[in-house]
């Protein structure tokens, strides 16, 4: 363009203009293009998220309807049932084969009440010779002395006794 080509630069400065707007446009729809992509993407993964949880709770309300809370009862029912026949059944080959092992408590108690009969009447009689009493003979030697280390000892360990 020459120096004073007033239209030249005129026209320039409009082409620029408009090539300017052309770019923004350009850059606007890119712009919202790849907004889109990243909702699209955002979308696709929400909807792999939606199915798989929803595959998740499916698959926990088949489970739940395989197995519903009436049967589950039922079966802690039984296994208690079970539970206290073998305990029954433990009790019963624990149990003795003797047939008066259920009289035991009386019998002891018979037994006590015998034994305190016969106290109570050795107590209340009379001894028959007051002299036929047996007791132990009384010693008529000297208590051994004690040597100076042995005597040592005694007193400390008095004081050690003492100071507890």
């Amino acid at each position: 363009m020459a120096k004073g080509d007033k239209k030249g630069a005129l026209y320039s400065m409009k082409r620029k203009k408009l090539l300017e707007g052309e770019l923004n446009k350009i850059e606007n729809v890119k712009m919202t293009l790849e907004t889109q992509v990243i909702n699209l993407e955002s979308a696709s993964q929400n909807k792999e998220t939606y199915q798989a949880m929803k595959q998740g709770k499916d698959a926990m309300a088949k489970i739940r309807d395989d197995i519903g809370i009436d049967q589950v009862d039922n079966l802690m029912d039984d296994i208690r049932e079970e539970m206290e026949q073998a305990q029954e059944i433990s009790d019963a080959m624990a149990a003795p084969v003797d047939p008066l092992a259920g009289d035991e408590d009386e019998l002891l108690a018979e037994l006590e009440q015998m034994g305190a009969d016969d106290l109570e009447a050795e107590l209340l009689s009379a001894p028959a010779n007051k002299d036929n009493f047996s007791l132990p003979s009384v010693p008529d030697a000297e208590l051994p002395t004690l040597s100076n280390k042995e005597e040592e000892e005694m007193r400390k360990l008095e004081a050690e006794l003492a100071g507890m």
